[in-house]
């Protein structure tokens, strides 16, 4: 197996950053893009648990104002072969102390990159 192929690492990179791009201002359209169109799509979230893009889609929908405003760090991306790659990260919100990781899941279609299973959590202050 090829591990971090350059032409898809880039790829799966340029379609990591345009998720964060969307999340930052809220862009629904190109967030449910992103996602990968099934319902075996999971999303994990610090304070809720979706199973199936049709959750997703209703769990964005319904969110006002979208995701706070967060920096990243400790980014890292690794393709596994050429359609299937993890990309991890932490965050921490502005004005707060906890750190946040991100974990998401990307499997390249037809349509492109796609996050077929994401997961958000913190750890507590202090940890």
């Amino acid at each position: 197996m090829i591990v971090n192929d350059p032409e898809t690492l880039a790829a799966v990179s340029k379609a990591f950053h345009r998720y964060e791009q969307a999340l930052m201002i809220n862009d629904l359209a190109v967030l449910d893009e992103l996602f990968l169109d099934s319902p075996a799509t999971l999303r994990f979230g610090s304070t809720e648990n979706l199973y199936g893009i049709v959750a997703i889609r209703a769990f964005r929908t319904a969110r006002i104002g979208g995701s706070p405003q967060r920096t990243l760090k400790a980014t890292i991306i690794t393709a596994y072969g050429l359609d299937l790659a993890t990309a991890n990260t932490e965050f921490q919100y502005a004005n707060e102390t906890r750190v946040g990781r991100q974990s998401q899941v990307w499997v390249r279609t037809e349509g492109g990159w796609r996050i077929a299973c994401a997961h958000v959590s913190f750890i507590e202050d202090g940890a």
